[in-house]
């Protein structure tokens, strides 16, 4: 494994450990006694650090996609607390801080990296002359091939 793809996998792993250990602690001092999101906490601290643990021993590639979509699922509830409610909470401004404030950016945090991993891992051209199918489907030589 390239040294710059395993600093992605720990920065990742880090990143979603850091927002699970917030869950969590918030839960645990307060958050417990709201119906609905406080069980809420309790599940994305677990999944969270479960999945930190997965990414860091090089679980399948799933487990970065899952991150990220708990990570994106977390920013969005986290505007909707803000705004409209959420189960009939609402939270205002970045209270509870600073935990509020690093959950958003351990958030876009994991958003980024598991895009930054996506980039590096997908398929590169090749340097060879490109084949063209004809009309009959058969591949032939590209015609700047010369």
């Amino acid at each position: 494994m390239k040294i710059a793809n395993r600093a992605l996998q720990v920065a990742i792993s880090v990143s979603v450990a850091v927002s699970g250990v917030i869950h969590a602690y918030l839960y645990i001092h307060g958050y417990r006694d709201i119906p609905t999101v406080g069980p809420a906490f309790l599940a994305q601290g677990s999944v969270f650090c479960a999945l930190a643990v997965l990414i860091l021993v090089g679980g399948p590639a799933w487990t970065q996609l899952a991150a990220a979509a708990g990570a994106a699922g977390s920013l969005v509830a986290f505007a909707v607390s803000r705004t409209v409610g959420l189960f009939g909470f609402i939270e205002t401004g970045w209270q509870p801080s600073p935990y509020a404030a690093i959950t958003v950016v351990t958030e876009v945090l994991t958003l980024l990296l598991v895009g930054m991993t996506a980039l590096r891992q997908r398929p590169r051209p090749s340097k060879d002359l490109p084949l063209h199918q004809g009309a009959d489907g058969a591949d032939e030589p590209s015609p700047r091939g010369g």
